[in-house]
């Protein structure tokens, strides 16, 4: 290839990229090449941006690591909790006491983006959604996602709750690399569930070419989020974008992105690899859209963790980092399956009525309605 061609293609590429910047308002957005882990293209990766139901991904991440683990099966029955069962949509509609199976819950996370399904696991692996949260923190952080705090299972609005698109393609790169054989699920159209047929939201997944899936996230203060995975001529992408001003806007980003970065890899010099690129401070995040009230505010995030080292080394521990208490004592940790097990040191308060009450209300047409009006998708 001559270098005024070689010049002609890079500059067509990086033209390609260009226009999927302009006309569209800020957003912050990240692909990646999923085979080595460059970065062929980024906006505001370290921008610190409300998650919503792209935290499911970490949800999955920890229930896909307890079933590596023999911890828990994918046929395994869970039972929904009343807390559970007062999730705010999208959801199954499970009712308190209602059962489905691990891979059920699996599913429903990916097709239709269940809020209760997410809650039914963390309370499975972790007793407690709160529990669960601090896991996921923990974990995240230990996958390198330096900028990233949970404070819920779904992505429901908290303040706390808060990601970068950088750490949103770890994760989503971690999944792909460590659980191959979970991988498939994403490319899920649709389930079975008691008889019915439930098609998938994600429409990414089910239009883009070689479209590998993965997930969508939205609420007032984050946007239209989304997660995509794809390949095409024995190459593979992961893209995130987030902050779309509307569903379609999204999928365009995306799709435009994803273009510019198969149109020829072998002639884009990466900027950085995902694993090295400078994180710094990521700021506060933008509250995207104009509608709601603002996340739900709660007290500071707990920050420090001890380490859980188990008396047996042939244990089969997934997480072992235990939160501190408000007080600063260790928790107990049972001596079966910590995460499973896992226990709050105080159960008064995790099993209060009113400890998982949502306290959001969202603005709509100049109305004030409750918080299961949210559709986290």
């Amino acid at each position: 290839m001559t270098k005024v061609k070689l010049t002609l293609l890079i500059l067509n590429i990086l033209w390609l990229f260009a226009v999927s910047e302009t006309g569209y308002a800020r957003h912050a957005a990240i692909i990646i090449d999923a085979d080595n882990g460059n970065v062929l293209h980024e906006v505001e990766a370290n921008q610190a941006w409300y998650p919503a139901s792209l935290t499911k991904l970490m949800t999955l991440y920890m229930t896909f690591e307890a079933l590596r683990a023999g911890q828990i099966g994918l046929h395994e029955t869970l039972t929904a909790s009343t807390h559970a069962s007062q999730q705010p949509n999208s959801k199954l509609g499970l009712r308190r006491g209602e059962h489905l199976t691990v891979e059920d819950a699996i599913l429903a996370i990916i097709t239709r983006s269940a809020n209760d399904a997410s809650v039914v696991l963390a309370e499975h692996l972790a007793e407690t959604e709160e529990n669960f949260a601090s896991y996921m923190t923990s974990r995240a952080h230990s996958l390198g996602m330096y900028n990233s705090h949970f404070m819920n299972a779904t992505g429901l609005p908290n303040n706390w709750q808060v990601t970068t698109p950088r750490d949103m393609a770890i994760l989503a790169w971690k999944a792909q690399r460590n659980f191959p054989e979970y991988y498939h699920y994403f490319a899920a159209h649709s389930f079975n569930y008691k008889g019915t047929e439930l098609r998938g939201i994600n429409k990414f997944t089910a239009s883009y070419p070689g479209a590998e899936g993965m997930k969508t996230g939205f609420t007032c203060g984050s946007g239209f989020n989304l997660i995509g995975a794809a390949h095409q001529n024995g190459r593979h992408l992961i893209g995130v974008v987030m902050g779309g001003m509307t569903s379609k806007e999204r999928y365009q980003l995306m799709m435009q992105k994803m273009d510019a970065g198969f149109a020829n890899l072998d002639n884009i010099a990466p900027a950085a690899n995902i694993t090295t690129m400078l994180t710094g401070s990521a700021g506060s995040p933008p509250y995207q859209l104009d509608c709601g009230n603002g996340a739900v505010t709660h007290p500071s995030p707990r920050s420090n963790y001890v380490s859980y080292t188990p008396k047996h080394k042939s244990s089969k521990v997934i997480h072992r980092l235990q939160p501190r208490t408000h007080s600063r004592t260790k928790s107990k940790m049972p001596s079966k399956s910590p995460l499973i097990q896992a226990k709050a040191s105080s159960k008064s308060s995790a099993k209060s009525k009113n400890f998982h009450k949502p306290k959001a209300v969202i603005k709509a047409g100049g109305k004030t309605k409750g918080l299961h009006k949210i559709a986290l998708r």
